[in-house]
């Protein structure tokens, strides 16, 4: 099926996700903004959750959920977040841990400490706290899933943006690591790694993107493939979402284990 028939086929679908309670982080906007109508259109009741208090609301109006500002780069704001959404319905069952915001810097001449700092605060440690902070809330309820909002930054190498890369590599190795270590709970742990997607973090690259001729990937593009993972059975996976491609989990290479020593 292509892609365009996939989200076609996820729009019908308004009982998928039925009774379930989704957090999103970053959901005032771009691809946050185009998950949260996609779960509640599934049937899920959303708690859309950032720091932009005016846009944030509106998206909860939209999707018929509620709004909790939050800076994912706090613990004890990802705390509060899962605890208001057990207050106001009952439970956790997904969380979309999206936030994330661009570098803005390098590690040369124009590295900047605090931009170096806030860019791994929402883009690392809010994945990494707010799991810390939902799983007790997933195992209350027999299980769950968690979807990462990774990038194709964090499949390849990325010359121009190398703390980019970094960060969205290391929630690459989270997914892969978590997904494993969180089957015997029934918490499944993926990520989703999308190219130039439609958000506020490639505003700075329209024009560059425009002159070479690269696709903007629609933001449902990406929600629609969310969805995929939330409703499938996989754990661990990390999948590519690329213009004129069919996601799909990415294939990693096996890496090479120890030699073992010559025969006598």
């Amino acid at each position: 099926m292509t892609s365009a028939g996939v989200l076609r086929e996820a729009q019908t679908d308004g009982n998928a996700l039925a009774g379930k309670v989704a957090l999103v982080t970053g959901g005032a906007s771009g691809l946050g903004r185009a998950m949260a109508l996609a779960l509640a259109h599934a049937g899920a009741r959303v708690v859309v959750a950032d720091l932009d208090a005016r846009a944030g609301r509106e998206v909860a109006d939209l999707a018929g959920g509620t709004f909790r500002a939050c800076d994912v780069s706090d613990l004890d704001a990802n705390r509060a977040l899962v605890g208001f959404a057990q207050e106001v319905y009952g439970g956790v069952d997904i969380a979309l841990l999206n936030a994330g915001v661009a570098t803005g810097c390098g590690v040369g001449d124009d590295f900047d400490p605090a931009r170096y700092r806030r860019a791994m605060g929402a883009n690392l440690d809010g994945v990494v706290y707010g799991t810390h902070a939902v799983l007790p809330a997933l195992r209350a309820r027999g299980g769950g899933a968690i979807v990462a909002t990774s990038s194709l930054a964090g499949l390849a190498a990325v010359p121009l943006d190398p703390l980019y890369a970094a960060n969205k590599h290391a929630v690459v190795g989270l997914a892969r690591s978590l997904g494993p270590a969180l089957a015997p709970d029934n918490v499944r742990f993926n990520a989703v790694c999308p190219g130039f997607a439609e958000s506020r973090i490639i505003d700075p690259l329209r024009d560059m993107l425009s002159e070479q001729g690269m696709p903007v990937i629609p933001a449902e593009l990406v929600a629609d493939t969310v969805l995929r993972i939330i409703t499938g059975d996989g754990t661990g996976e990390c999948w590519f979402v690329q213009a004129g491609r069919e996601p799909e989990p990415f294939r990693f290479r096996t890496v090479p284990g120890p030699a073992r020593p010559a025969a006598a």
